[in-house]
């Protein structure tokens, strides 16, 4: 089937040109003025708009077994509320129990996302350490394109590791050519503030947010840049929150390390009074981690993403419903962590970025699509309007008006942290595979259209460890 996208602004992370697109069996087959519609092919008018690579959320939770309960959003759901929103590919994460086997998680996972209705990938967690799993990330790297391998410093309990099991990742991701990434709270701290929080009588969700202050995120993300300069691997720090954390990923990489940052669209905009709000159930359903932060950390945020210090925008879309939130109405620390947004990412980005004069429209394209790519090795398959790229591309108008609300929203859940945001800038047309999947108000996702993409290794290389050029010198 034959798509011509008509009369737009094509926005890469590169240019800005007025051009045709023409797609052709999932991919982009030419791009120039005045192109000519093939018989019988579908013309999509983006006249006054921009036509832009779908956006990549990096960072999704559908259908996750978490804190004794399920994720409302499946894998159809998910994906279809993100194509809704101009989202045309998201990595999802696979998280096997500490003494699981990860491979065998990995097929679980796969097994669920076959419903997709757009791309999917996943990075696997790294829950503890043992001969098998050092096997299973080279099956999972080589065999199945996996090649991120995700670590959390936080849960006690759960799914934390220590700084061995880093150590032991760190350096097996190095071999494979393979990404860390890693959930930056110092997991220790957090409990020890838990505890000492419900001992005093502090039960509700603003115990949530006093329990991981910025300090956790700010030394688990050094500890974490640490480690990896001591192995000698790039690294991942996923939902930046804080200034402390912004900064300290700074300083790494102007040291010349590989350091990247991801931000979430929740905590560029909503901010920590939300757990005082004085309906508990309002406070519960913004419960997530990191939690929302003092306003003056959204401004670290911006500044990093304007710089190229952050470099990617995600959501952490992990949805829980008022019944599934109320499991923790009197011990805040019960309360399942996650909030939507994979709907609405693009538009808030697009609204309080672009709008705003804090982001150019190609910054935009950066951040929500071209530097995931780039980052997790599918560039220029994704993330790019180029001849030979998958044909995922939204056609977005930059003018158009909407409000989020949880009554019109296509996610699974009964609560939007957005709610009642009006925001400039929307998904007019979103195409996944070439096929036009959303129009004009009209979601026509298909259960099960959307593919695993894999995912190649970055050439394996071994340099020495920081730790061994000194001694070196010191010899």
């Amino acid at each position: 089937m034959s798509l011509l996208i008509r009369g737009g602004t094509i926005v890469t992370a590169e240019r800005m040109a007025r051009a045709d697109v023409l797609c052709a069996d999932g991919i982009i087959t030419a791009i120039g003025p005045d192109l000519e519609a093939p018989g019988g092919a579908v013309v999509v008018d983006a006249e006054a708009a921009f036509v832009m690579p779908g956006g990549i959320d990096p960072h999704t939770h559908m259908e996750l077994p978490f804190m004794g309960t399920v994720a409302s959003e499946d894998f159809y759901t998910g994906t279809a509320a993100g194509l809704a929103g101009g989202t045309t590919m998201i990595i999802d994460f696979v998280i096997p129990g500490p003494t699981e086997s990860p491979l065998d998680a990995y097929h679980i996972w796969r097994g669920r996302a076959t419903k997709a209705s757009a791309d999917y990938s996943f990075h696997v967690a790294i829950t503890g350490w043992s001969e098998r799993v050092h096997a299973e990330m080279g099956i999972l790297a080589q065999r199945h394109g996996v090649n991120s391998f995700k670590h959390f410093m936080a849960y006690k309990g759960a799914i934390m590791v220590d700084d061995g099991v880093l150590l032991n990742s760190f350096a097996r991701a190095l071999e494979l050519g393979a990404m860390p990434t890693v959930h930056a709270e110092n997991g220790e701290a957090v409990f020890h503030l838990q505890r000492s929080l419900l001992a005093a009588g502090i039960t509700g969700p603003a115990g949530h947010a006093l329990s991981r202050p910025p300090a956790v995120e700010g030394e688990a993300a050094e500890r974490a840049i640490t480690i990896a300069n001591v192995i000698g691997t790039p690294v991942y720090i996923v939902h930046v929150s804080t200034e402390q954390a912004a900064a300290a990923i700074a300083r790494a990489r102007a040291t010349g390390q590989r350091v990247f940052g991801e931000v979430l669209a929740q905590h560029l905009v909503i901010d920590e009074s939300v757990y005082h709000h004085p309906d508990p159930a309002f406070a519960a359903a913004h419960v997530m981690s990191p939690p929302f932060r003092a306003k003056h950390h959204q401004n670290a945020l911006w500044a990093g993403l304007a710089s190229g210090q952050l470099q990617t925008t995600a959501t952490d879309h992990c949805c829980f419903c008022a019944p599934q939130k109320a499991a923790g109405r009197d011990d805040f620390t019960l309360i399942p962590n996650g909030t939507g947004g994979i709907e609405d990412r693009m538009s808030v980005l697009w609204h309080h970025g672009v709008r705003s004069g804090r982001l150019t429209a190609q910054e935009f394209v950066r951040i929500t699509s071209t530097n995931t790519a780039q980052i997790f090795n599918i560039h220029p398959r994704k993330g790019s309007i180029a001849v030979g790229s998958d044909a995922d591309i939204v056609v977005w108008d930059g003018a158009a008006l909407r409000r989020i609300s949880a009554s019109t929203h296509h996610q699974n859940v009964d609560f939007n942290v957005f709610e009642g945001m009006e925001v400039t800038g929307v998904a007019r047309h979103t195409i996944a595979g070439g096929a036009l999947v959303f129009t004009e108000g009209d979601l026509r996702a298909v259960r099960g259209a959307g593919r695993y993409i894999e995912r190649p290794c970055f050439t394996p290389a071994v340099p020495r460890p920081a730790a061994l050029d000194s001694l070196v010198r010191g010899a």
